[in-house]
């Protein structure tokens, strides 16, 4: 970390950066005055040049230009926008200080420096700093992505039918959730019993229709558990549920599965009710690696199908490393019925 000392009196400038040495700091910049910092910073110069500074420590009174305004002159230099700047004054001058805040400061010592206080406040700066690079370098990669679209329209990432992004997004947002460590990941999948049987009748758009209204329903329940919700051209709807254990997949499975009969959307082509029903797939496991993630979608795919082929109308909670294609075994697996499904209060 570079750090710029600005200072008039040159004690107060040796007393700092002793301060800073003692600490770690090796790479320290002193500047004599408001002048020589922005000299020694460069401001004012137009081009694509980085700061060259990481944290700038500047005392507020200061001959011929104070810290105040040396601190809102680095502001209005984009290099220096969010540089870390710490004012040094003493406690008779703290007028000045709020003054200095308008103009940009992060935090502020007071004279004489605390040893102790000055590196708690610049360890402090240089976290929140490093933080807040890592929240831009993000929203770059972001940016990035999007750009790399080109001219694809939105509706490429949405699924006509429901609203809900399409399937494949679903698999990008797996593969692109990277960890350090090995996490707790759900997937969910809710597949509506026999709807194409519906099709002779209803057609097209009856279909569409039915998976419209129970897609409304899981975005709400998604939007209240932080889940990423997106539907396959089959009608199947996926869920992701990052950080999301048994107990509370296995209650949010059987929640989909009753939210899905409270709707009692017609079922004409069914001698067996009237109403359509749904079929819920939990898998829950620990995922580290891309594989990992993906088999817990396609395992979740897979068992929701077997569910439906066997007659539908149940929910499918499975967990453990089995789940996840680490071993070979099941740790749990629960076959619930739909008339013998409750949803949690």
């Amino acid at each position: 970390m570079r750090i710029l000392v600005v200072d008039d009196q040159e004690d107060a400038r040796d007393l700092t950066e002793g301060a800073l040495l003692s600490a770690g700091y090796s790479e320290i910049v002193t500047a004599a005055s408001g002048w020589e910092a922005l000299k020694i910073l460069d401001v004012g110069r137009t081009g694509e040049a980085s700061a060259l500074v990481d944290i700038a420590l500047l005392d507020i009174v200061m001959p011929e230009m104070d810290g105040v305004e040396v601190c809102a002159r680095m502001r209005n230099d984009p290099r220096y926008a969010d540089l870390p700047i710490i004012m040094v004054t003493s406690l008779d001058d703290m007028n000045s200080l709020a003054n200095a805040f308008v103009a940009g400061a992060t935090d502020y010592v007071t004279k004489p420096v605390n040893r102790i206080e000055l590196i708690a406040r610049v360890r402090a700066a240089l976290r929140l700093k490093a933080e807040l690079d890592r929240r831009q370098a993000r929203e770059r990669e972001l940016l990035a992505f999007l750009s790399n679209w080109g001219d694809r329209r939105a509706n490429t990432w949405i699924d006509q039918a429901t609203g809900l992004f399409v399937g494949e997004m679903a698999e990008a947002y797996l593969v692109s959730c990277r960890t350090e460590a090995e996490e707790t990941l759900t997937v969910f999948a809710l597949s509506l019993d026999r709807v194409e049987a519906n099709r002779p009748t209803d057609g097209e758009s009856g279909n569409d229709g039915a998976l419209a209204v129970v897609a409304h329903a899981v975005r709400r329940l998604a939007a209240t558990v932080g889940t990423v919700a997106a539907a396959y051209k089959n009608g199947m709807i996926v869920l992701v549920a990052p950080e999301l254990g048994a107990k509370a997949a296995r209650e949010l499975a059987q929640t989909l599965h009753a939210t899905v009969q409270r709707l009692r959307l017609p079922n004409p082509e069914s001698l067996a009710s009237d109403y359509l029903s749904a079929t819920v797939a939990a898998v829950t496991g620990r995922a580290k690696r891309d594989v990992d993630r993906i088999q817990l979608l396609t395992r979740t795919i897979a068992s929701v199908q077997q569910a439906a082929a066997a007659g539908g109308n149940r929910v499918v909670v499975m967990s453990g490393d089995g789940a996840n294609g680490k071993g070979g075994g099941r740790i749990s697996e629960n076959l619930m019925h739909g008339n013998e499904v409750s949803a949690p209060a």
